[in-house]
């Protein structure tokens, strides 16, 4: 019942936020990929922060670091998969040349930075200073520049439509943190009682927990044609799982990394976001094909996972 309660916040939590998002990005002419890279991203990406974080205080290390290679994985294979099945995404050349190779850039330094099998205070912050790096970028990247165009309607603004995205933003934002920790709470409960690692449980099970808030949105800004906020949010996301959620794990908890996750789930995790570039760089998007090839590549890392 609480599993379904959860489900069921998730989906309308992320529907209202696409819908607050994607109007308040055609109101004030910001690039709608820009609005899923930032304000969907951090949204979604709120649960992995508190699990992580929690979880590393309460010196479940394995859950911490799986729940988010896991969740890095999850958001390219499973997300990206499943909506462009729903539909085909398609990427802006900006994206493919400039956001999604910084997030390969932040994938390759965060596998670097555990190669000691130590997540330190020094590593938080340079994950941090990461992040700060892609917001000033951001920020300044921010304005559409189509807005100029003769054939485009100037955006009406009005502060009722304002007061009124803002609401739908900030709504969506608690169904999924609700939503999510529902979900998380009983699968890890469920996946105690089966007797599944701590960091297989971190792996799968949590990652794929907290990952449903991506999921959903990315599923449903792809089936209403908005492809800028369903790939900003995968993009954005992973950008913040490792340098927001790693970088304050590091910084006030630091903790050990399992060497074994160098032979396999840091390898993949980068793989698949190297795949991802490739594709987005010569295909311009994310087609039925790709998107079923995603999904088989989910199940061959979750296998593998459980075998290791």
């Amino acid at each position: 019942m609480i599993l379904a309660a959860g489900l069921a916040l998730l989906y309308i939590g992320s529907t209202v936020l696409v819908e607050g998002a994607a109007s308040t990005a055609i109101m004030f002419a910001i690039r709608p990929v820009i609005v899923g890279l930032t304000i969907v991203s951090l949204a979604t990406s709120a649960p992995e922060l508190l699990v992580s974080l929690v979880a590393a205080i309460k010196g479940s290390g394995g859950i911490s670091i799986g729940n988010i290679i896991g969740s890095n994985v999850i958001n390219i294979t499973l997300v990206l998969g499943i909506s462009a099945l729903l539909k085909p995404v398609s990427v802006k050349k900006q994206v493919a040349r400039i956001e999604i190779p910084y997030m390969i850039l932040v994938s390759l330094v965060f596998w670097i930075l555990c190669l000691d099998s130590d997540l330190g205070r020094t590593d938080g912050i340079i994950l941090l200073l990461l992040l700060l790096v892609f917001l000033v970028y951001g920020i300044l990247t921010a304005k559409d520049n189509n807005k100029g165009c003769p054939d485009t309607p100037s955006p009406v603004r009005s502060g009722k439509k304002i007061l009124k995205n803002g609401i739908y933003i900030v709504l969506g934002i608690i169904m999924l943190g609700v939503g999510a920790d529902f979900v998380v709470t009983e699968a890890i409960v469920i996946a105690n009682k089966i007797g599944l690692s701590q960091t297989f449980i971190g792996i799968s099970v949590v990652a794929l927990g907290t990952s449903l808030p991506e999921l959903a949105t990315s599923a449903v800004a792809a089936a209403r044609n908005e492809s800028d906020i369903s790939v900003g949010n995968v993009v954005g996301s992973n950008l913040f799982n490792i340098c927001l959620v790693m970088g304050t794990v590091g910084m006030f908890n630091p903790m050990a990394i399992n060497p074994e996750l160098h032979s396999f789930q840091f390898p993949f995790m980068l793989f698949i976001t190297v795949l991802l570039g490739s594709v987005a760089f010569l295909g311009r998007g994310v087609n039925k094909k790709t998107g079923t090839l995603f999904i088989a590549l989910f199940f061959i890392y979750i296998v593998v996972s459980y075998f290791r």
